[in-house]
């Protein structure tokens, strides 16, 4: 049989039709006359003979000849299959290899895929479950390798599902075998795809197809040991919520329906917000499903955390969604406002939000809405050492990052705007005797000029809450900022770790705040006759004179005198950022030399 790619502007219908009836009429020959080897080469000159039909139709989607020899092809292989006559033997081998070129056509038309479930439900239908989830996931692991199909994995998804309802035994086993070459493939597929494609909606209808499958396996096994079922299910409903978050776009009502049908599953998983939010739901179902299994099961549950808090997030967004999952937000936002633990994980897991790069922009508002709300008239009470050495975790820290870090690349002004209300609330939630420690920590790991001048500017805003007290109280908070890690982190922006003055114009805005953050603590001091954080001791004064400011001065003269007569636009802005760095340092340098007199 010729291999070449079949040109159907001059091959019509009947004629593709016939060569494939005496394709099929020698495979059968072959499985009759039990020569594996010859019904091998036939079976795989069939399907390279259908992918050169289903490929011409995908290239020219515009073509009507294609198209209909598709559906010649695809109706005249379903009735062949249909046949009461047709030895099971046939079918089997058949159904090998079959399948993966037939789901190939299922994007070319609706008519071709309707084709095309019919023919994998007559194979799911009449050939050995466990051999029928081999070899559909072995097509859908060929998705983004050798195949890429538009349609091809949601014909496949769909088969899975039916397949899964036909297992007859040890179907946690099969089950928890096959999902992550599901996953995968759901993963790839939704990479390719726009919200606005009919692709886009069948891929997620198969996806979840698959979980209303085992569902109704979970069901069938209930009085039995189906809890191992039950929490794989919940796993993949939560990797699954992540993949359809990721493909929402900008506008999160493409994505509604499916979020909502998923939701519907949590009252079965026993998934609850209150645990999915404060990261303690989704750890045990791991050990339960996972334990020490290989590393392919667990990359594919890699989203299930990521899973966990964007179902609270869509819950806080739509009603619906939070009624699908038989939950109320309302409630749940009360219970973590009043918690100061539960409020605390909350935070910690809105890192796999805020960190997740795909993730789009209008989610990561809506995760910052459900934030403020949580922070908002929230308990302040006091934990004791040992809840605080429990709670003050890397998570917090990582989720302080994670906020600055959309505060400095959001193109959003909005969510600009309240995610700086955020951290505020955020740090402000910390209690005082770990704060400063922590923001010291944020300091000192950023690798942005700008974190680092939002970071001092709050840590500037604290001290002066800090004074407000002590002129309120006479006395200063038992735990507060006034101390001498207030000059440590200036020295850490005005004498770096590496050695040298900071460079500039790149660190300009962290060392414009902490100049101003020691010109607030310098003025202060001598104001109030107090010396807190030793800024006023004569030691300190000659330090800073000598080793922070003088080093700068010499190295903003010389920039600013190297670019003075530039006129091109890289030399204005560089003066343009210098400019507010010259006047305060200046400033600084003055005040240090007056006190140095008085000292």
């Amino acid at each position: 049989m010729s291999k070449a790619v079949i040109h159907t502007s001059s091959t019509s219908s009947q004629s593709l039709v016939l060569r494939l009836q005496q394709s099929l009429n020698s495979c059968s020959k072959a499985v009759e006359a039990d020569d594996i080897r010859q019904s091998e080469e036939l079976i795989s000159e069939l399907v390279e003979f259908l992918s050169s039909i289903s490929d011409a139709a995908i290239s020219d989607p515009s073509d009507e000849d294609t198209q209909n020899n598709s559906i010649a092809v695809l109706s005249h292989i379903y009735s062949f299959l249909s046949s009461s006559s047709l030895d099971q033997a046939i079918v089997d081998a058949l159904s090998f290899e079959l399948p993966k070129a037939i789901a190939k056509f299922a994007g070319v038309s609706r008519r071709c895929c309707e084709i095309v479930d019919n023919i994998i439900d007559n194979f799911t239908t009449k050939c050995s479950p466990r051999d029928m989830i081999s070899v559909l996931s072995e097509a859908l692991d060929s998705y983004g390798k050798t195949i890429d199909a538009p349609g091809y994995v949601s014909a496949l998804l769909r088969g899975v599902s039916k397949v899964f309802l036909s297992i007859q035994r040890r179907q946690f086993e099969q089950i928890k075998v096959a999902l992550p070459i599901l996953l995968n493939a759901v993963k790839a597929a939704s990479f390719d795809l726009d919200d606005g494609d009919i692709g886009f909606k069948d891929l997620f209808e198969g996806a979840i197809s698959i979980g209303k499958s085992i569902l109704g396996t979970c069901q069938k096994l209930e009085g039995g040991p189906n809890g191992r079922l039950r929490g794989l299910l919940a796993l993949y409903v939560l990797q699954i919520m992540t993949i359809v978050s990721v493909s929402t776009g900008d506008k999160v009502s493409s994505c509604l329906s499916f979020v909502q049908q998923l939701s519907s599953f949590f009252p079965y998983c026993g998934l609850k917000y209150a645990d999915l939010v404060t990261d303690q739901g989704v750890d045990p179902l791991i050990n339960l499903i996972c334990g020490d299994e290989t590393d392919d099961l667990m990359d594919c549950f890699s989203y299930v955390k990521h899973g966990a808090v964007l179902s609270v997030i869509w819950g806080h967004i739509s009603d619906e969604v939070s009624q699908a999952s038989g939950q109320d937000v309302s409630i749940l936002i009360n219970e973590i406002r009043n918690s100061h633990s539960n409020r605390w994980f909350a935070i910690g897991m809105m890192k796999y939000v805020y960190s997740f790069y795909e993730l789009p922009w209008v989610l990561k508002k809506h995760a910052t809405d459900f934030l403020l709300l949580i922070t908002e008239h929230s308990n302040l009470q006091e934990m004791n050492e040992d809840m605080i050495c429990s709670f003050v975790t890397p998570g917090l820290i990582s989720t302080l990052q994670d906020i600055l870090s959309v505060i400095m690349y959001t193109p959003d002004a909005e969510l600009r705007k309240n995610a700086f209300v955020a951290l505020k609330r955020v740090l402000a939630d910390i209690p005082s005797s770990l704060r400063l420690d922590i923001m010291q920590v944020l300091v000192k790991t950023s690798t942005s000029s700008s974190m680092v001048a939002i970071l001092l500017d709050c840590i500037r805003e604290n001290l002066r809450n800090d004074y407000l007290k002590l002129r309120e109280e006479k006395v200063f908070p038992s735990s507060t900022f006034w101390n001498a890690s207030i000059l440590d982190l200036v020295e850490f922006v005005l004498k770096p770790p590496n050695g040298g003055p900071p460079s500039l114009p790149e660190q300009s805005d962290a060392v414009l705040s902490a100049l101003n953050l020691y010109r607030y603590v310098l003025i202060t001091e001598k104001t109030g006759k107090t010396n807190n954080t030793g800024v006023v001791s004569r030691t300190n004064l000659q330090k800073v004179y000598n080793e922070w400011f003088l080093p700068l001065r010499i190295l903003v003269a010389g920039i600013t005198s190297e670019n003075k007569s530039d006129h091109e636009q890289l030399g204005m802005d560089v003066m343009c950022g210098l400019n507010p760095v010259e006047f305060v340092l200046h400033r600084c340098i003055e005040l240090v030399e007056e006190n140095i007199k008085h000292v």
